[in-house]
């Protein structure tokens, strides 16, 4: 299996380090599968879309306008 050196803030090492009886390479691991896997569902999902990137951020503004609108932060 290929081995993946990954940078953490400092932070998060302090906070790692503290727990090393966890098996933080199988979190990652699982975690990099979870992603995979939802961006593989989204690539099935718009290869056969006609849709621009012109029409994607246009879309984008629509619904985070919308969003904002009907969520408004507190």
């Amino acid at each position: 299996m290929p081995t993946m050196t990954l940078s953490v803030p400092e932070d998060l090492q302090v906070l790692i380090k503290k727990h090393n009886h966890i098996k933080w390479s199988e979190i990652a691991r699982r975690a990099m599968w979870d992603y995979a896997r939802k961006m593989e569902i989204l690539d099935q999902l718009t290869a056969n879309s006609e849709l621009t990137d012109e029409d994607v951020h246009e879309l984008d503004k629509v619904l985070k306008a919308a969003l904002s609108k009907h969520y408004p932060e507190k």
